[in-house]
């Protein structure tokens, strides 16, 4: 059984991503950071269905936790699959903020930075010892980093650098044949950033050339999907997940 770590897996795309990963027969290690409530339903989800799953509190924005979580990931590892290391990484836990350039305080930039570029830099960095050879890493950026949207300039720009970030990995990580990829959702019907009002929601529709939105299991499926075998010759790409946004 491969094993993946999804964190951000309470909700949203995440939670989507955990419960298609376990239908398709992997061991699921989900993190939320405050709703373990969420986190919990989520793993149900996947034990009604004969999948395993535990969920784990992290902050991704918090990089001095991380030890302590490795750690708690190796104990899960070995208790609950009789593992030592488990196979793909998800960098998926984020945020939305609205807030236009000449309003930005360092405190918010900050705090976007932290969770959507350094921390997936760091959590990589000290979860790499227990990946197995031949895994995958999935980096879960953003469509504004190619379209540009009034007010999250902060937010888009980290999710560029991650799509950066990801081909240094590929080839970083080239030699023990563990892959990386990023995936750019377009607008997703979840509550990141507060959600999407009708208005809005027709909006983004209209330059979609599908003429709709995204739904978690758009993403959650493709996530599955790309750290299939079938996909292993896919190494080092950026792929939109939009639905043909502004094309």
């Amino acid at each position: 059984m491969s094993i993946m770590i999804i964190t951000g897996g309470s909700r949203g795309l995440g939670a989507s991503a955990a419960v298609q990963c376990a239908k398709r027969g992997m061991g699921i290690i989900l993190t939320y950071n405050s709703n373990q409530d969420a986190a919990a339903k989520v793993v149900s989800t996947i034990e009604a269905e004969g999948g395993k799953a535990v969920a784990m509190q992290l902050d991704v924005g918090n990089s001095a936790t991380f030890p302590l979580f490795r750690e708690a990931v190796r104990e899960t590892l070995d208790k609950t699959w009789n593992r030592a290391d488990f196979d793909f990484l998800v960098n998926n836990a984020g945020y939305g903020l609205y807030n236009p350039i000449a309003t930005v305080t360092e405190d918010e930039f900050d705090g976007l930075f932290r969770v959507h570029l350094k921390g997936p830099f760091f959590l990589t960095q000290i979860l790499l010892p227990l990946m197995a050879d031949g895994g995958q890493i999935i980096n879960v950026a953003s469509a504004t980093s190619r379209v540009a949207t009034v007010g999250i300039a902060p937010y888009a720009s980290f999710k560029g650098g991650l799509e950066v970030l990801t081909r240094y990995m590929a080839k970083e990580f080239g030699d023990r044949r563990i892959r990386a990829n990023s995936i750019a959702p377009g607008a997703i019907r979840t509550e990141l950033g507060g959600g999407l009002n009708d208005e809005f929601e027709t909006m983004l529709a209209g330059q979609t050339a599908l003429g709709r939105v995204g739904e978690p299991d758009d993403i959650g499926c493709m996530v599955a999907s790309l750290l299939s075998d079938d996909n292993r010759w896919i190494n080092a790409q950026n792929i939109e997940v939009a639905g043909g946004y502004v094309i």
